[in-house]
């Protein structure tokens, strides 16, 4: 995970993320993942969808408690030069659950595209760059308010704990976002928002890698494509 890679974000997620939804749920897309991660991967993105319709009419809060322990039992952590042979990758939901896989972004794309599927409003829910100190090096987990005024809680896979985020002492934020703009951090989980802040991320790649359809293998297996990217 490179910390620099995403100071400038593309602010279009919500759109974009409704959309992607359904790209995600497509029944092609679901039995090409079969062909390229086998049957153990295909159970888990078959168990994803069944867990999103199963959840919808939860309440909010266990809705998130549910997203967040689902990801954490389904997903192993993976670097991504390990994974991916590359040393930045967003690897979209069907990626991540396809090889059982992934490292601290792909756990929180994945429970960000979830929490919005099941109609938690976007600015509830904000990916934040964080500084991990167990190891020493920036993580980004995924931050979700309760009410705007309230201390945010954070949805992690070092420790797996839904915590409020001043409980979060192995913690230090560094900045947050989502589609409505990104905030420098000045507080666990707060900060002041920057103006204008647009632009091109790994985000932004990752989706247009959805909407083309393509899917990657991992690291290792040879797909004839040097980009190691098999599209539909």
């Amino acid at each position: 995970m490179r910390l620099g890679c995403c100071i400038v974000i593309l602010l279009s997620f919500y759109v974009y993320s409704q959309d992607t939804i359904n790209y995600l749920r497509n029944s092609e897309i679901i039995e090409r993942a079969k062909q390229h991660y086998g049957k153990d991967g295909h159970n888990r993105i078959k168990q994803w969808l069944r867990f999103i319709d199963a959840s919808i009419d939860k309440n909010e809060w266990r809705q998130v408690h549910l997203v967040n322990n689902f990801f954490n039992e389904h997903i192993k952590y993976k670097t991504d030069n390990e994974l991916w042979n590359k040393n930045d990758y967003w690897a979209t939901p069907i990626e991540s659950l396809g090889v059982g896989m992934g490292d601290c972004e792909d756990y929180v794309i994945a429970k960000y595209f979830t929490l919005i599927a099941l109609g938690i409003p976007e600015e509830k829910i904000r990916f934040m760059y964080v500084r991990q100190h167990t190891i020493n090096q920036p993580h980004m987990v995924l931050i979700y308010f309760p009410e705007a005024d309230q201390i945010p809680f954070v949805l992690g896979n070092f420790n797996t704990q839904l915590l409020p985020a001043n409980k979060r002492h192995d913690l230090t934020p560094i900045y947050s976002f989502n589609g409505q703009g990104l905030w420098l951090a000045k507080a666990k989980g707060l900060g002041n928002k920057v103006k204008n802040s647009s632009g091109v991320s790994a985000w932004d790649t990752m989706l247009k890698r959805i909407e083309k359809g393509e899917l990657a293998l991992v690291n290792g297996i040879d797909t004839g494509d040097e980009n190691n990217v098999s599209p539909f």
